[in-house]
């Protein structure tokens, strides 16, 4: 009774979520990626930087190409998934910060002196976004099967520029036969929550 949440909602989200290692051949559109970024773009972020980046790999040649820097573990999934996504880092975020972060005009030139500076912010803010994408695929009815077994060096150099770093690949789409691991155990609160 703690939760607002309808507990449908709940389970739909986290406790009877999994990820997804099979899926059924049901396209998933770009009205319903469109929809779930949507929601999740809301999630926050420090200073409102956004610098998840997603790219839809939907051409047989593009996952072909993605397919061979999986992990054998990997790669099967990825190659029969209806939708694949690589979510990535922006690590020049910080030239939407004036659209983004208006009321503080100095934030842009706060993260232009550093590079290091721009990469830890940009990957700590898209994995927290990328968090959220999860999170929005559930909620849009659909199973999510994050991996971060890939040769990122690779998908980098195949997909994206020096500018985006790679964090992981998503399969998404309906789930199919067969497609969950047992449920793994989860720390209880009192080995997570100390109070001081």
């Amino acid at each position: 009774m703690s939760l607002v949440l309808d507990p449908a909602a709940q389970d739909l989200l986290f406790r009877e979520a999994r990820t997804a290692n099979t899926f059924t051949d049901e396209p998933v559109t770009d009205e319903q990626v469109q929809a779930i970024y949507d929601l999740v773009k809301f999630g926050p972020t420090s200073m409102n930087q956004s610098p998840l980046r997603v790219v839809l790999v939907r051409s047989p040649e593009a996952r072909e190409r993605l397919v061979q820097h999986m992990s054998e573990g990997n790669q099967k999934k990825t190659a029969a998934a209806p939708l694949v996504a690589i979510l990535a880092a922006d690590n020049e975020f910080h030239e939407e910060l004036p659209q983004l972060f208006p009321h503080f005009p100095q934030a842009k030139d706060m993260f232009a002196a550093s590079r290091e500076n721009r990469e830890k912010n940009a990957t700590l803010n898209a994995a927290l976004q990328a968090a959220y994408f999860i999170i929005g695929v559930r909620a849009a009815g659909l199973a999510a099967g994050p991996m971060t077994g890939l040769d990122l060096a690779a998908v980098q150099k195949e997909f994206l520029d020096d500018d985006h770093t790679p964090l992981m690949v998503v399969n998404i789409g309906k789930p199919g036969p067969d497609a969950w691991f047992p449920r793994g155990p989860r720390l209880a609160y009192d080995d997570v929550v100390t109070t001081v």
